[in-house]
């Protein structure tokens, strides 16, 4: 299947069960292909035929949107350098759950979750290392005994009670000697990285249109987080307000633009808006604000920026 394929595929999965969702973002170098939402959970979604193209700074910027837009992420992907992904297994790349096609469907369509997943030295499975210990407890039944049924150690017994994963078949062995389903399913939708420092804004090495809008919106007091893989270029924050922030640098490209940010504006629940060079007849596009450099030099408080954002982005949706 090609790439462009499997996004659409990926896509049409999770509108047929219940997620709403962007359309393919379609952009060369993007962190992330298609984000979705359904009820309060979001999902970003990261589509490679070939997993070993992901790269280190890739994973990192999704952690960092991630984190921002209060998400989830989750790759779907074909094959890696050591063959096709295998239905059912979760891998993993920079900490990021990776899975088939076929696995996504067994989830979303026949809520058939994975129960394996592949690290460093092979397959494992997780148990409920609680349960674990409480039935060693209630049952008296010593370390060394469920260590020699596991065929394992009794410190690697200590650490399934601690929540370490175990090799397929010595969690098998020990269901088996306790009558009880110990092992739980893995969740490749519910991987919400931990908090994240964003990319520091380098300044100087900004254009002079970046630059001027940059520093006007820090001179508001707002927090700007720069994004290199994104359909936006920066992440704009003031308590416990976010806005996708896109520059206009390219006037013929600006519609395109804001019907893209606007998608994923749409699905993710934040305010969006693109600063342009000058503002003409428009003041929003797809329900993405358009504001003009000079307008901003003129605001001088973060909520007038706030509502005019706001403002611009409801008439749009009204019309």
């Amino acid at each position: 299947m090609q790439r462009d394929e499997l996004i659409r595929s990926v896509r049409e999965l999770l509108l047929r069960t219940g997620f709403i969702a962007s359309n393919p973002l379609n952009l060369r170098g993007i962190a992330f292909d298609v984000v979705a939402r359904r009820d309060r959970s979001l999902l970003l979604v990261k589509v490679l035929t070939n997993i070993d193209a992901f790269s280190k700074e890739n994973a990192e910027e999704l952690k960092v949107l991630a984190e921002a837009l209060g998400g989830s992420i989750m790759m779907v992907g074909e094959r890696s350098g050591s063959g096709d992904l295998e239905q059912g297994i979760v891998y993993s790349r920079f900490d990021i759950p990776i899975i088939a096609f076929a696995t996504m469907k067994d989830l979303l369509l026949d809520d058939e979750p994975p129960f394996i997943f592949a690290a460093p030295g092979g397959l494992y499975v997780r148990m409920d290392s609680d349960l674990l210990h409480k039935m060693r407890e209630e049952r008296s039944v010593s370390l060394g005994t469920l260590a020699e049924v596991a065929g394992v150690s009794r410190r690697t017994i200590q650490m399934y009670e601690a929540g370490m994963g175990a090799m397929i078949d010595a969690a098998l062995r020990l269901e088996e000697y306790l009558g009880k389903q110990i092992v739980v399913p893995v969740d490749p939708l519910g991987y919400k990285p931990p908090a994240q420092e964003a990319r520091p804004l380098d300044i100087e090495k900004c254009d002079d249109f970046s630059k001027n809008i940059y520093t006007m919106l820090m001179q508001l007091g707002l927090l700007v987080k720069p994004t290199e893989k994104c359909p936006f270029e920066a992440l704009t924050v003031d308590r416990d307000l976010l806005i996708l922030t896109g520059l206009g640098k390219d006037e013929a490209r600006l519609a395109d633009k804001a019907k893209v940010v606007a998608d994923v504006s749409r699905i993710t629940g934040k305010e969006s808006v693109i600063f342009i060079e000058r503002l003409r007849t428009r003041h929003s596009i797809e329900g993405t604000a358009l504001i003009g450099r000079d307008e901003l030099k003129k605001i001088h408080e973060s909520e007038r920026l706030r509502k005019m954002v706001n403002a611009r982005s409801e008439v749009d949706a009204r019309d």
